[in-house]
């Protein structure tokens, strides 16, 4: 674990800034690439949305496996791999003049999937009372990552077209790789081939989440949330450009008050949501706004107003929901059981993004945008009946505590203590996974029955 609080700051403060510049690459071409894509050979709108949406793929098909490699070689050789492979994929897009080498290029970004093992990172390099910190700290930077591309990608594009854009991705990657060299630090030696069932996922539980009825609803829902959002994007910059006769460079004078604003909303009821454990009715009054926002965008979207007033209440919806899911997730999860649940999590994720980058081009091809946004609504519609349905999230922390001895006797001790309404012993990794009510449950007694027991001890 790490010695003291100062090298934890550093070592967040670099997790976090290497995955802003990684997903500020990613991010960047959204708001463009389905306005300057026509100009490559032998692109279609079809083509241009798998191109935007390709990256999903891979990072779907990758993510899992290579968290699990980062156990067996190290972290920072996975992280190194993946920022060769990302700044790989920015070059050949950059040098790319067919669609078809844009996808490929797309794909290789992709093909750098170090999400998972940047988390694993965070795990190995904070201690447990700091690390629900760390990760909002990181959540909050992919946040900010996003809408900065939101504003920068037009501008950017308009002196450089794309390929001058994913010449600046690859220098966002040396960056990144640089940050690894000389700014990150070394996870300790003894994380290495200890896998924490809370941070990476674990072949032998996909079975189980696939079938827990709540994680399904909330995969389905992250997977539907950005197919909606990257189908979107292969059609708003459209109409930005033909409805509001707004230059391509100055985009960003809609994205700037429409996420700012849209941001500034969504915080109230965050807060509401937990701290009034209203983290349900807020979750499907989002899912519920998101449904009208495509409805009413589907409808009005030629009136300029309603054009900005639809968008500002999308991504008011996508802002809100984006944050509650990574922390439904958590709470769903069962004890030992988190690291595999956000993989399949992000996996959902990825594949929503090809899915709707995919969908958003066979629209633009075959029908007009208001066709697209009520498609969009149906799987959005579903979306709020299984958020409707779900179970109340349980409000309970996940924990994690070394021991030595009797798995059985300790699983039997913790089992006992109050507040702790699952337990999960494994035994060669010798730690105990829990799920607590912290409301009641005496963390330093918890501390102590692990840090007191022996082989002979209750």
């Amino acid at each position: 674990m790490p010695v003291n609080l100062q090298q934890e700051k550093r070592a967040v403060s670099t997790l976090a800034a290497l995955y802003s510049l990684r997903m500020l690459g990613l991010f960047l071409v959204l708001p463009v690439m389905s306005l300057y894509g026509m100009q490559y050979e032998g692109s279609s709108p079809m083509l241009i949305g798998i191109a935007m949406g390709m990256y999903g793929a891979t990072q779907a098909v990758l993510q899992m496996p290579l968290g699990v490699l980062s156990d067996r070689i190290g972290r920072k050789s996975v992280i190194i791999g993946g920022l060769l492979m990302f700044i790989a994929g920015s070059v050949v897009a950059a040098l790319s003049t067919s669609i078809y080498g844009l996808i490929i290029g797309r794909a290789l970004q992709g093909s750098g999937a170090i999400s998972g093992t940047l988390m694993a990172m965070v795990s190995d390099l904070t201690s447990e009372q700091n690390r629900t910190k760390a990760m909002a700290t990181i959540g909050a930077c992919i946040g900010l990552s996003f809408g900065v591309s939101m504003l920068l990608g037009p501008v950017f594009t308009h002196f450089g077209g794309l390929s001058g854009l994913f010449w600046i991705t690859a220098l966002l990657g040396l960056a990144g790789m640089l940050l690894v060299f000389f700014v990150l630090p070394e996870p300790p030696a003894e994380t290495l081939h200890c896998p924490h069932r809370d941070t990476l996922p674990v072949p032998a539980l996909l079975w189980r989440v696939l079938c827990d009825s709540q994680l399904v609803r909330l995969n389905s829902g992250i997977f539907c949330l950005h197919m909606v959002l990257m189908a979107s994007f292969v059609v708003v910059p459209h109409l930005l450009e033909k409805q509001l006769g707004l230059d391509r460079q100055h985009h960003w004078e809609v994205y700037l008050p429409v996420l700012g604003g849209s941001f500034v909303a969504m915080i109230p009821l965050m807060i509401i949501g937990e701290k009034k454990r209203l983290v349900k009715q807020v979750f499907v009054f989002a899912v519920g706004a998101l449904v009208f926002a495509l409805l009413f965008l589907g409808a009005a979207y030629q009136f300029n107003a309603a054009l900005l007033s639809g968008l500002f209440l999308f991504f008011f919806a996508f802002n809100l929901l984006e944050a509650q899911l990574p922390s439904l997730i958590s709470k769903q999860s069962f004890a030992g059981g988190r690291g595999t649940a956000m993989g399949v999590y992000s996996t959902s994720q990825f594949l929503g993004t090809f899915a709707g980058g995919a969908l958003g081009g066979l629209m633009l091809h075959v029908g007009e945008p208001r066709w697209l946004f009520w498609m969009l609504a149906l799987p959005a519609a579903g979306w709020c009946w299984l958020a409707a349905t779900m179970q109340e999230p349980r409000y309970l922390l996940n924990v994690m505590l070394p021991f030595a001895g009797d798995p059985e006797a300790m699983r039997l001790r913790l089992q006992g203590m109050p507040g702790v309404a699952e337990v999960l012993v494994v035994a060669e990794e010798q730690i105990a996974y829990l799920k607590v009510d912290d409301t009641i449950c005496d963390r330093a007694a918890l501390d102590g029955a692990c840090a007191g027991y022996s082989p002979h001890a209750g």
